[in-house]
């Protein structure tokens, strides 16, 4: 009798169980929020509510796994963070952010984080690579990730400065792709080169 109750309290505990692992906590609700908030601050357009700055300990509760689905602004940025510097965080790393911040900003690039990361298609032309390599997209080092979302939290609070002078494009420094030829250089880091667009010779 004590056995098939212990079995009993068990089934019914399952649910809530699995409830808790499919269902986000509320801080990572209210983070999500806030950032979709932030984000419309930073794109063209009007902002229906006041903005209001995402804490450390949000930004972290937010995809703790490194597995969600990439559907909103922490997550989109956080993983194309990683993805593109996780082995030069730093200056590396915010310099990504800029660039995706920067192109949020652009009337020319579409107006939400996750647009921007997303833009093109899995068969390329994808303009952030880790997303058309065809490769698994979850966190595979978890320190480096929590520092990709922290990284991620200041650029949606406007709190990192612009390492890159308003570039919108860049690239590994292993490589020299064509299109580079046809933008202004803005920086260096230790692993990318960043671009924008020439304004002296656009019309």
């Amino acid at each position: 009798m004590p056995s098939s109750r212990l079995i009993g309290w068990f089934l019914l505990a399952l649910p809530v169980a699995a409830l808790a692992v499919v269902n986000p906590s509320p801080q990572a609700d209210e983070a999500a929020r806030k950032a979709e908030v932030l984000e419309q601050v930073v794109a063209p357009g009007a902002v229906s509510e006041p903005a209001v700055p995402l804490s450390k300990q949000e930004a972290q509760a937010v995809d703790p796994e490194g597995s969600d689905p990439l559907e909103e602004p922490i997550t989109c940025l956080a993983r194309s963070i990683y993805w593109e510097a996780k082995g030069v965080p730093g200056l590396d790393m915010e310099s990504v952010a800029n660039v995706v911040m920067n192109r949020l900003a652009s009337e020319e690039f579409p107006n939400t984080v996750c647009e921007v990361v997303k833009q093109g298609s899995e068969q390329s032309p994808c303009q952030f690579s880790w997303w058309c390599d065809g490769r698994p997209d979850e966190v595979v080092e978890d320190d480096a990730y929590e520092v990709a979302k922290e990284v991620a939290r200041k650029a949606l609070n406007q709190q990192l400065p612009d390492h890159t002078d308003g570039a919108l494009y860049f690239h590994d420094r292993t490589v020299h792709p064509p299109w580079a030829n046809e933008f202004l250089l803005t920086t260096e880091t230790e692993a990318f080169l960043f671009y924008r667009p020439d304004l002296n010779t656009t019309e």
